[in-house]
């Protein structure tokens, strides 16, 4: 064996030894990988059916929404529907009611005045009797 063949020999050694070392973290890595797709699957596999029942709670949920909206565009229009009619009202008798209210609060003030002024007439009536029968009394 030449010196060659020797270092030849050391050279293809220290290669393999090289080699195995860097074949571990490789083996590894490998392992990493396959883990890691092995997770990716199950994720994919448990997504699946939760994106099929979120589609349909979405659909459900529009579906509500669609009957919240008429009942929403409903309660508009019987709003709508109701100012119209209180105009209308106002409109009509309003004017009337309001005349017919004054009218009456106008004949029940001047009403209670007249009943006023017979009870006023009647106390001093009945205060000037008293007075004069106490003259006459005074004086008798």
């Amino acid at each position: 064996m030449s010196v060659g063949e020797v270092a030849g020999l050391i050279a293809a050694c220290a290669l393999l030894i090289l080699v195995g070392l860097l074949a571990y973290p490789i083996l590894k890595l490998g392992k990493v990988f396959d883990e890691t797709r092995i997770m990716v699957k199950g994720v994919s596999d448990s997504s699946v059916p939760l994106l099929g029942e979120v589609t349909n709670t979405v659909a459900t949920t529009n579906a509500q929404l669609a009957k919240v909206d008429t009942i929403t565009d409903n309660a508009t229009t019987v709003t709508t529907n109701a100012a119209a009619l209180a105009s209308l009202f106002a409109a009509t008798a309003g004017g009337p009611l309001v005349k017919a209210a004054a009218f009456t609060y106008g004949v029940r003030r001047a009403l209670g005045e007249n009943q006023r002024r017979d009870v006023s007439r009647r106390v001093k009536d009945e205060m000037k009797a008293e007075r004069k029968a106490k003259k006459r009394g005074d004086l008798g």
